[in-house]
């Protein structure tokens, strides 16, 4: 897929669809466990701003966002506008009205159960999964059987927003056509993985001075090779450096 600089605000022609990864409520937990906070308490107008600012990160790398995000968006948005409301005061007697927030955190706690059920299910051995094992040598700097966690497409966008925060401005003095092929990167991607022979950090996929497109390309390269189950992303432990690994 080509990539025109005619696009309008550096948006891209190439569109990545969700479908397969977390949905508004994953993203949700993530930031509560981002940022420590008590599930039952939720700062609603600290979590309705970073929210916001995912969806604006996903809208930059043209990611086809589901409805459902902008529900919870919308959602998010209306119940900091209650609690934006001064509370009514006709009398201690007066039923206590309902935290404008229960509902969602009821939500959320009732698929933080069934996400930690459907967790523990696929530990479990299965027929045919478990009857063939793949040996994967210890990789340089790793402690064999050390436990890796899977990272999520909120941990690689929070990742990808640091690596954009250091891409230097671009000034442009004359219109240069910039083609980059997304087909072409996750070549890119494989070939080093694969020379390098072990799991490298996920910001060393970046390449140094690349301008913001190429950054962005690079990233939906990234997604392409994990939706093709190409490449295995990963941390050591919980919000620690992101790594990529062949499959």
């Amino acid at each position: 897929m080509i990539i025109d600089d005619s696009q309008p605000e550096g948006r891209l022609d190439y569109t990545f669809r969700l479908e397969g990864y977390e949905g508004p409520l994953d993203l949700l937990l993530h930031l509560i466990q981002k940022n420590e906070l008590d599930i039952f308490n939720i700062p609603i107008a600290i979590i309705t701003e970073q929210y916001l600012e995912y969806l604006q990160l996903m809208k930059v790398l043209n990611l086809d966002i589901a409805g459902e995000y902008l529900l919870m968006a919308s959602t998010l948005l209306h119940i900091k506008s209650k609690m934006l409301l001064p509370k009514s005061s006709e009398g201690e007697e007066e039923e206590e009205e309902e935290d404008p927030r229960a509902e969602l955190v009821r939500r959320l706690l009732e698929y933080q159960k069934y996400k930690q059920a459907a967790l523990e299910l696929e530990k479990r051995p299965l027929l045919d999964r478990d009857v063939f094992i793949r040996l994967i040598r210890a990789e340089a700097g790793e402690t064999p059987g050390e436990e890796r966690i899977e990272a999520t497409l909120f941990d690689l966008l929070e990742a990808f927003r640091e690596v954009l925060g250091r891409v230097n401005p671009e000034t442009f003095h004359e219109v240069v056509l910039e083609r980059l092929n997304v087909e072409d990167k996750i070549q890119e991607i494989l070939t080093l993985l694969e020379r390098e022979n072990r799991s490298i950090a996920f910001h060393r996929l970046f390449p140094e001075q690349a301008s913001r497109r190429v950054v962005v390309i690079t990233l939906l390269a990234i997604l392409e090779l994990v939706k093709m189950k190409r490449i295995r992303i990963f941390q050591m432990a919980p919000f620690e450096t992101i790594r990529v690994s062949p499959i």
